[in-house]
């Protein structure tokens, strides 16, 4: 019930002009705890966690370890693009569409994501000062494990990345719905959705779907696993789609073959996510997409999420910028969105090093005359429809449908390898 203490600011749609008089959690007050019991174990409990597990310090900083320190803004001249990059931030903010953070932080002896930390891209006061509300934490296991131990790793990462959400309670919420998505933006937290995780992780059976959902997870990769290849969905391929739109499981499809992204965006109920695609037409980088298969995507109301990767958009940010710009004019407005990729090994363009730089990004974009509802769906509209979506079509979906037995034995003859 501490979350009903929390004061609530609404959040403007898609498209609504800002109110001046409205103010994000970045900029907002420092959040208070009142002094209930509850609130007072909830604050206690994650660090017992943190203890517990290894994963975490102690209360008090490392002997010898300083708090990253707080950024310092320049104050922008009235009515530059940044200031109004910040200002239209405020009331929509970026919905991330994949970040390593859960992996990344597991190599790391010690560390306070709400104080800061410096090892890694994304931390609590960075993601405030890149007005981040909310953010797909990748569950991909390492590249080269071995397919047996897909569904384990899996579970651990999952388990992992709830830990770390409790030890940070201030900042960090776990949200399952597009409607928990906005109650934590509400409250000043940043909200959490556990995926993408690889296909392989199914290891044949819709019943660890279903068992993964529970869990948390709600997005998912279709590839790495025999049933979505290079030819295309097998029959129990498509009878995942099927139970992911049942259960409320998003398809991701970066990486995917041009096969595969065709029959899952004919069959498909729901909008599909590409959490790492650019165009393919600016940049002939295998993860990007080619205009074709963009126009399906954009007819299907699916998203494009633009990674912000040097291999894939460009060194600098006005490469991002033609990138979204193309996919904009090829799938739409309400087919486009971004995703920072940050602490997952890759390089990133100049001035988007981490979480925080995303004022500059939107800058750029409103420097080129993008309307601020396009902006505002880019960067939290879009992505609350496709949440939004899943839901209802899920709800429906478990109405009409039992839950299917069959495995892929069953269904293609043989086991998943």
């Amino acid at each position: 019930m501490a979350d009903l203490q929390d004061e609530l600011r609404p959040l403007p749609e898609a498209g609504e002009p800002a109110d001046e008089a409205q103010t994000a959690p970045s900029q907002a007050a420092p959040y208070t705890r009142g002094t209930s019991a509850t609130e007072e174990s909830d604050a206690a409990a994650p660090r017992a966690v943190q203890r517990e597990s290894g994963r975490e310090p102690g209360p008090g900083p490392e002997p010898g370890r300083e708090p990253r320190p707080e950024p310092e803004r320049e104050r922008e001249p009235e009515g530059s693009p940044l200031e109004r990059a910040r200002a239209l931030l405020a009331a929509h903010p970026v919905a991330d569409g994949y970040s390593g953070l859960p992996w990344a932080l597991r190599h790391l002896p010690w560390y306070d994501l709400q104080l800061g930390e410096s090892a890694v891209d994304t931390d609590v006061p960075r993601l405030r000062e890149g007005h981040v509300g909310a953010l797909l934490w990748s569950l991909h296991p390492p590249e080269g494990l071995a397919a047996e131990r897909a569904v384990g790793a899996t579970l651990e990462e999952l388990d992992h990345a709830r830990a770390v959400i409790a030890a940070h309670p201030e900042g960090l919420r776990l949200a399952l719905s597009a409607g928990q998505v906005i109650d934590a933006h509400h409250c000043g937290r940043v909200a959490v959705v556990l995926g993408p995780a690889t296909a392989a992780a199914l290891d044949g059976s819709l019943g660890i779907l279903r068992s993964l959902h529970t869990l948390g997870l709600r997005v998912l990769t279709l590839v790495g696993a025999s049933w979505a290849g290079e030819a295309g969905l097998t029959r129990f391929g498509e009878e995942v789609v099927r139970e992911m739109n049942r259960v409320g499981v998003l398809a991701d499809l970066s990486g995917a073959s041009d096969a595969t992204i065709g029959r899952v965006l004919a069959l498909s109920k729901t909008p599909v996510l590409c959490t790492r695609s650019a165009a393919r037409a600016l940049r002939p980088h295998p993860g990007n997409l080619p205009d074709g298969l963009l126009a399906e995507l954009g007819a299907a109301k699916g998203l494009c999420m633009v990674p912000l990767i040097a291999e894939q958009t460009g060194p600098s940010v006005r490469d991002v910028a033609d990138h979204l710009d193309h996919v904009r004019a090829i799938a739409g407005p309400d087919c486009v969105g971004l995703s920072g990729t940050y602490d997952s090994g890759a390089a990133h363009p100049q001035g988007l090093a981490d979480a925080s730089g995303y004022p500059h990004l939107i800058a750029e974009l409103l420097d080129r005359g993008w309307p601020e509802t396009d902006i505002a769906l880019l960067t939290w509209g879009n992505m609350q429809r496709v949440l939004r979506t899943a839901d209802f079509a899920a709800r429906a979906a478990r109405d009409r449908r039992e839950p299917p037995t069959a495995g892929i034995a069953q269904l293609d003859g043989h086991l998943d390898a």
